[in-house]
């Protein structure tokens, strides 16, 4: 499999030059929209929020390959590779990234300039939160490569009786002030325990919030940089591992969804918004087709707090892959779903993401909504100041593949099998094999 994308020089001398065609009312549009992402969360946007709206002689293919272990990477690169020369109805027209590895394709020619060549105005993009542009902006020439409908402040959301039973509270406000600082968080996780239940799910749920706050990426040219934020989080897993303050649960498997089910024993679970709307809450209900309300499984019984330190996590970004002979129609979903107030105002109401749209926030966090599945609390009006506080100016091109290696390693530790040493040893050997250009 080619690396070729981590290069820019080699991705510009697989792309040629695309007329653009938004601005050319000649040029006929595409009647096949090829759309490549990893899961089904911007199919569902997409879906509920646009397609009403897609002309009704375009079709819409989805190429939907999971994440782990880079395999979407992989296929979008050997795709890319090949647009050159692909048929017309056959080329990516929307690609997905994520922080994680946005910076590989930024710095690119095989991604569009959002204003230049797909043609939203700095009008269009104002309400967007800065750190969502500056992601997707290239190190030279200040382009921009990709838009998203979502900002990701996050927090900690957590089982609303489990609090009553041992903290004597449920409300956010005095949750809170029992989990403001990492000690506390550890005061409460030794009571969780003593009353039978588990802090937090398993080895990964908070790596999310260490990682959010290193004070350099995880690589530095082609070395590969471990913040002590990072040795931090392997530090408190492993304690509480041993101690049985988790249900050590690997991130997205079954059991740590199951912690979260009508008889799970999980307490909380860190989060933005996103995660509560398309990974917690079909968790937590017995029928996951049904509404998200108190009586479907433990729906109704979460609420959310900002917890310890606070984080962002993940953001999915929009890009114009170059070749398309659609960026007509990509203008007008770019705009609908990550400039148009209305529509981020109902994203956001009927879903609980947070949008990327200052003002369509501001509203709603001052407004009637309320989140059904927290029992009637508004959390985004919580994570409204966050937002403009995130920074990603610290996340590096091989942060998704670092980050799997790296749990994959440490939980062989955390479960007795290598010692420390042995594991991060493993760790460093697993991304050499990935990444052969950097070094411990």
């Amino acid at each position: 499999m080619k690396k070729a994308l981590i290069v820019a020089a080699a991705v510009a001398c697989a792309a040629t030059t695309l007329a653009v065609a938004a601005k050319k009312k000649d040029v006929p549009q595409g009647k096949v929209l090829n759309i490549y992402c990893w899961n089904e969360e911007f199919q569902s946007r997409f879906n509920d929020f646009y397609a009403a709206k897609l002309p009704k002689d375009v079709k819409v293919n989805w190429i939907i390959t999971p994440n782990q272990g880079n395999a979407y990477q992989n296929k979008l690169d050997e795709t890319l590779l090949a647009q050159d020369k692909a048929k017309a109805d056959d080329k990516i027209d929307l690609f997905l990234v994520e922080a994680d590895y946005a910076l590989k394709y930024v710095d690119t020619d095989f991604t569009l300039d959002v204003k230049k060549d797909i043609g939203l105005t700095d009008a269009d993009l104002a309400q967007q939160y800065k750190y969502t542009k500056d992601v997707m902006t290239t190190t030279k020439g200040k382009k921009l490569k990709g838009v998203s409908w979502q900002a990701c402040p996050a927090g900690f959301i957590y089982r609303r009786s489990f609090a009553k039973q041992v903290l004597g509270t449920d409300d956010p406000v005095q949750v809170q002030a029992q989990l403001n600082s990492w000690d506390k968080f550890d005061a409460v996780a030794a009571k969780m325990k003593a009353a039978g239940y588990f802090m937090l799910s398993g080895f990964d749920d908070d790596f999310r919030v260490f990682s959010d706050n290193i004070s350099a990426p995880l690589v530095k040219g082609n070395k590969i940089n471990i913040d002590p934020q990072i040795r931090r989080w392997v530090k408190q897993t492993k304690e509480y591992t041993d101690k049985g303050y988790n249900n050590k649960a690997n991130l997205w498997s079954a059991e740590s969804g199951q912690g979260a089910g009508k008889n799970g024993k999980v307490f909380g679970y860190f989060g933005p918004g996103w995660f509560i709307d398309f990974c917690l809450a079909g968790w937590a209900a017995d029928d996951a087709s049904q509404p998200y309300v108190t009586g479907n499984g433990s729906c109704g019984d979460w609420a959310f707090c900002e917890g310890p330190q606070g984080f962002a996590w993940g953001g999915t970004w929009i890009c114009a892959a170059k070749g398309t002979d659609n960026a007509a129609l990509i203008k007008d979903i770019m705009y609908t779903l990550t400039c148009d107030k209305a529509t981020a105002k109902k994203i956001a109401e009927q879903t609980g993401d947070f949008t990327n749209n200052e003002a369509a926030m501001t509203e709603v966090a001052n407004g009637s909504y309320k989140s059904t599945f927290l029992g009637g609390q508004n959390h985004l009006a919580l994570l409204l100041q966050n937002a403009k506080k995130i920074d990603k100016s610290k996340v590096s091109a091989y942060d998704q593949g670092i980050t799997e290696k790296l749990m994959a390693a440490m939980a062989d530790y955390y479960n007795g099998k290598v010692t420390e040493d042995q594991a991060w040893n493993n760790f460093y050997t697993s991304v050499k094999e990935l990444y052969p250009n950097l070094k411990k």
